[in-house]
């Protein structure tokens, strides 16, 4: 298949981009139930913006909690449907593996990345991620999509992080993938 029959997406981290992330001493965690998640106000808009300029967007999201016990899979599942039904996301793509699984789908690394490349016939070069983590970036940039860091604050940030956009809202990450669209 030659890249120009290739879509295009957008690879959304879960929480703290299109859901509002749960602070707790400062490091983002994700909502504990479905009943809990609180999408961020842009974030349907945000969707049909990437749609409308002929994106897929899916979700790439780690949850850990689940290797760690303190969250079910199922719990996991009904947030994702959740936030899917409400912010109208084309997948979502979950690891439920911790660090010590040593996957190959738990970011920074690209395993989730690749997988929806091959279920939906992706372009990962003509591709954005756009996260608000260091380990989001560096599965972006390794996987060779287009990055967009959306800095939300967290004291865990690196001072340096290789991002190509760097971003306080999530309709700024969607402005700086449609302005790179329409330069290209």
């Amino acid at each position: 298949m030659g890249s120009a029959r290739l879509k295009r997406a957008v690879f959304f981290d879960r929480d703290g981009v299109l859901n509002e992330a749960e602070l707790r001493g400062g490091t983002p965690h994700p909502p504990a139930s479905a009943e809990r998640v609180r999408v961020v106000a842009a974030a349907a808009e945000s969707v049909r913006r990437i749609h409308g300029a002929g994106y897929l967007a899916i979700v790439v999201t780690n949850q850990p909690d689940v290797a760690r016990g303190t969250a079910t899979r199922r719990d996991v599942e009904a947030i994702n449907a959740a936030v899917a039904a409400q912010t109208g996301v084309d997948a979502v793509y979950t690891c439920y593996h911790d660090d010590d699984d040593a996957c190959t789908c738990r970011k920074p690394k690209t395993g989730l990345i690749e997988q929806a490349a091959r279920d939906y016939g992706v372009d990962v070069r003509g591709s954005f991620v756009v996260g608000d983590r260091a380990r989001d970036v560096r599965c972006g940039r390794t996987a060779g999509c287009t990055t967009v860091f959306l800095d939300l604050g967290y004291p865990e940030t690196p001072a340096h992080l290789d991002a190509d956009f760097v971003v306080s809202s999530l309709p700024e990450a969607v402005d700086a993938i449609l302005g790179v669209r329409s330069a290209s």
